[in-house]
């Protein structure tokens, strides 16, 4: 449902220091002269005082400036906002001892403000500690990548001559400082799993990642790299976004018209132009595709700029490019992790995001026992950008796959509350999903029947949107809040195709149970399956086999990229060694 904005005086700005702020308000107005009060009224004032410093300190180490935002319109019960965590506090000293690898095994390294950026170091204080460990070789090229990315960033001389010869429109050879644009446009889901994928090229291909800085992500997320900017200028000097397949620019589209020479012959006399624009979109084409071929990535390695439009996860089909086969295995002994650790590093919520999510959780999720997170996503006839509906086989499909793989307690088909066991297990339900229908109707389920084991069950939602409004900013920041509540779940249920679901897992490492798809409004049967990885996959990957020269089945090249258990025709990057 839409939300007003609100003033800096606003109910919802006010909100999470609406005490703090009200007694600085007594405080001042017992300073006024008073006939018959006035030391008893001083003496008031003061211990007021004393009451709201706390307040204020914590506001002044949240956020310089305005309050942090709270995106969610629910007033947390009393003395729920306090962290049952641990006692730590809020400033993540160093000096502290933090029982909690905040540096997730050498992914993200020392030398950031943290207070600029609470999530960077207090990721790990609500997620299980991973048992993912990222390999040396990871840990030495993210180095090398930071210190390229700070010397050819935005601002640098290095840059500056970049543009230059980008406006001159005559090519140039490789240097040492070459770029990959990526221009962002898909919902948040999507943007998550193609800056990952953009990432990790530009990390295969020794090229600095710059992101479109009009597309909100820097209210959504921290600047990753140290001492740069990974946000392209605004003075940027190609008009990016007139960029289409049919552009001469496109590379799909050069090829084709043969300005780049023949299918199997990439080669030009020569440099390279300045630019080529890759469109990578789920509607591409097959001169489109020829990106993830050998010849065509030897080509673009000389392109000092590449330009990309993209709104999927392809990283499974860099797994198939002979030339990165070994990089990528030195890079992630454990193939199945690739989006886990990308994710991880490259991915800190700004401090208004975080200030919700962790007060979400301190005030519904931190005390239950069990978390489980059920993230509903409808691909019915209404359409995924149409409203929502009610749709009753969906729920029989939810609750039938919590309870059966018994993520969820069966519910006494009596109303005799004697026939329960009592016990004084909690388990916290964490849905997330464009409607409340579903959540409703989980809660309803477990006040009417009492769990068989007597546990108490108690169902949340954050956010109720109604309508996906992938282009409004603060729709967006609730959904990276709802991806981090859900990736601080003990176990996960998600929805087969939706790019939500997959970036929820692989942030929290949790192999999913994923619901699939129903037809004629029936219940699969299964209603859902253990995910064979906790990769995300690529929906729209193509089926031509570069080597043969003609289609094929990319699933059965190499052990470790099959289809997906979700997307028949997609593929995904699993731990397997044989085929």
């Amino acid at each position: 449902m839409e939300r007003s904005g609100g003033g800096a005086h606003s109910d919802e700005e006010r909100l999470p220091l609406q005490q703090g702020l009200e007694t600085e308000r007594a405080a001042a107005e017992a300073k006024q002269p008073r006939s018959r009060f006035g030391r008893a009224t001083v003496r008031a004032a003061l211990a007021v005082c004393f009451v709201a410093i706390p307040a204020v300190l914590l506001l002044q180490r949240w956020q310089a400036g305005s309050p942090p935002e709270w995106l969610f319109e629910i007033e947390p019960p009393a003395g729920g906002d306090r962290d049952i965590q641990d006692d730590l506090p809020d400033d993540m000293s160093p000096s502290q001892q933090i029982g909690y690898d905040k540096f997730l095994g050498g992914l993200l390294i020392e030398g950031f403000n943290e207070i600029s950026c609470r999530s960077r170091y207090q990721f790990a204080r609500y997620h299980k500690n991973s048992t993912r460990i990222p390999s040396s070789y990871l840990l030495e090229r993210l180095r090398r990548q930071e210190a390229l990315q700070k010397k050819c960033g935005p601002g640098t001389r290095s840059y500056m001559q970049a543009v230059q010869h980008l406006m001159s429109g005559q090519g140039i050879n490789m240097t040492d400082c070459n770029y990959l644009f990526l221009t962002i446009h898909a919902g948040l889901g999507n943007r998550m799993l193609e800056i990952a994928s953009a990432f990790l090229y530009a990390l295969l291909t020794n090229r600095i990642l710059l992101l479109d800085r009009y597309k909100e992500i820097g209210d959504l997320f921290c600047e990753p790299f140290p001492g740069t900017s990974w946000l392209i200028p605004a003075d940027f000097p190609l008009n990016y976004g007139e960029f289409t397949q049919s552009s001469p620019e496109s590379y799909g589209n050069m090829l084709q018209n043969k300005v780049v020479g023949g299918n199997t012959d990439r080669s030009l006399s020569g440099s390279r132009p300045p630019y080529v624009f890759l469109y990578l979109d789920g509607n591409y084409e097959f001169h489109d595709k020829l990106f993830f071929c050998e010849d065509d990535q030897q080509f673009l390695q000389g392109v000092p700029w590449l330009i990309m439009r993209t709104d999927m996860y392809f990283i499974p089909s860099l797994f198939l490019i002979p030339s990165y086969q070994d990089e990528l295995s030195r890079l992630f002994p454990e193939k199945d992790a690739v989006f886990h650790h990308l994710a991880r590093y490259l991915f800190h919520p700004t401090n208004s995001i975080w200030y919700s999510v962790t007060r979400y959780y301190r005030s519904y999720l931190a005390r239950a026992d069990k978390r489980v997170g059920i993230q509903i996503r409808i691909f019915e006839k209404e359409g995924i950008l149409q409203r929502n509906g009610k749709f009753p086989h969906v729920l029989q499909q939810i609750l039938s796959c919590a309870q059966k793989e018994k993520l969820l307690p069966e519910t006494s088909m009596t109303d005799d509350a004697a026939t329960a066991t009592e016990n004084n297990r909690t388990i916290a339900v964490l849905t997330t999903s464009l409607t409340s229908w579903y959540s409703d109707q989980i809660r309803e389920k477990y006040t009417e029947h009492r769990a068989v084991d007597g546990t108490r069950v108690e169902v949340y939602q954050p956010s109720h949107e109604e309508y996906q409004r992938s282009r409004n900013k603060k729709h967006n920041m609730k959904a990276v809040a709802e991806i981090y509540l859900l990736s601080m779940t003990d176990v996960l249920i998600t929805s087969g195709f939706s790019t939500f679901g997959y970036a929820a897992q692989g942030l929290s490492g949790l192999t999913p149970w994923i619901m699939f798809r129903s037809e004629n409004h029936v219940v699969p049967d299964p209603p859902c399956r253990r995910a064979m990885s906790i990769e995300p996959c690529f929906h729209q990957a193509p089926y031509y086999d570069c080597k043969a020269k003609r289609n094929g089945d990319l699933g059965k090249v190499v052990p470790f990229v099959r289809h997906c258990e979700d997307v028949s025709w997609g593929l995904k990057v699993v731990n397997q060694t044989q085929l």
